[in-house]
């Protein structure tokens, strides 16, 4: 490839322990980069996988020019994964998708046709979900309901991280500084033309999901942290309210105690009182401490991420990406340049 010359098209995979499917995958993308209109790179983002999957990928990369790897030095999440491969793509248009074929490469068409039309940014929105419990159904409903409800920022419902972004947005996006990344709310938060593409999610057929409940129920709480108050303004209209019940309860202790209407006393009605009171507070505490976990994570100016090797890049990547507003791209000495 041409360095001064950029692909058109960049596909962005973050991968963790996906060693069983990578070859099926890798199949289907070189039947998808047949079809594509433009020279296309691929760069897979290995977030600290344990299994063979970088030993695989590297031999993968050797046979096939337009694949790169970026290993991070850790597992960093999901969502910090998809931003050091967004930030290292060179192409026109940027496609994120996940590796477990879950998000179908076939579908990366549907995306260019549209960003054809002239939209920005084109999501894939899921239609249905093969093979998922009814409990995973209910809570990923759930999910994006309450982020709709919770947020000022458009986030598409049934939307994951399987989206076309153009050029323009994509330096909008390495713009965006903060630690507690929640992709989707960003994007959204940009505005700019967007429109979706219907697809059927396919069942995942090996391997395990990086999201069970647990993490599912982290992506939520930091999306509404990161795009919404209404959390603090909840804590406060609660406690205010709260407070004015106290007034009210305490107004007919009075006036039972000076017309000596017989109100026994008891520690029960003192004990619930105080139990609701308490762990009415200590949740309030929680989420102002989530707002302030979120600062404290902002000040400390970290690197996002640490990349340990990159290999299959033509030009030796920056040691350092950054100015005084935003996160570090590192590299170690040791990187090597394919």
């Amino acid at each position: 490839m041409n360095v001064s010359s950029p692909p058109r098209y960049s596909l962005v995979i973050p991968i963790c322990n996906e060693e069983e499917v990578l070859p099926r995958l890798i199949g289907r993308i070189k039947l998808l980069l047949r079809r594509l209109d433009g020279e296309t790179e691929v760069i897979f983002i290995d977030d600290g996988s344990r299994d063979g999957s970088v030993n695989y990928l590297r031999e993968v990369i050797v046979a096939e020019p337009g694949f790169r790897l970026v290993e991070l030095s850790r597992n960093f999440g999901h969502q910090v994964a998809i931003t050091a491969g967004m930030e290292l793509a060179r192409g026109d248009a940027v496609i994120v998708m996940d590796a477990d074929l879950q998000d179908p490469p076939e579908v990366v068409l549907e995306l260019v046709a549209k960003w054809k039309e002239g939209f920005e940014i084109v999501y894939a929105r899921r239609v249905s979900r093969q093979g998922e419990t009814w409990f995973k159904r209910i809570t990923a409903r759930l999910f994006y309901r309450l982020l709709e409800r919770m947020t000022p920022v458009h986030i598409p419902r049934d939307v994951g991280d399987f989206r076309l972004v153009g050029r323009k947005a994509v330096e909008t996006f390495k713009q965006m500084p903060e630690h507690d990344r929640f992709v989707r709310g960003m994007f959204g938060w940009m505005g700019f033309k967007q429109a979706a593409v219907p697809f059927e999610r396919p069942a995942r057929t090996v391997g395990q999901t990086k999201y069970p409940f647990w993490k599912m129920m982290h992506l939520a709480v930091h999306g509404i942290v990161s795009f919404s108050e209404k959390p603090l303004h909840m804590a406060l209209w609660a406690g205010l309210g709260i407070s004015a019940l106290a007034m009210l309860f305490g107004a007919y202790a009075m006036f039972a105690w000076i017309f000596e209407t017989g109100v026994v006393a008891g520690w029960t009605s003192v004990v619930v009182t105080v139990s609701l009171l308490s762990g009415i507070n200590l949740f309030m505490i929680g989420v102002v401490g989530l707002y302030v976990g979120s600062i404290h994570a902002e000040v400390k100016r970290r690197p996002l991420y640490v990349v340990e090797r990159i290999t299959g890049f033509e030009e030796p990547t920056p040691t350092a990406v950054a100015d005084d507003s935003r996160r570090v791209l590192s590299l170690s000495k040791d990187r090597k340049l394919g």
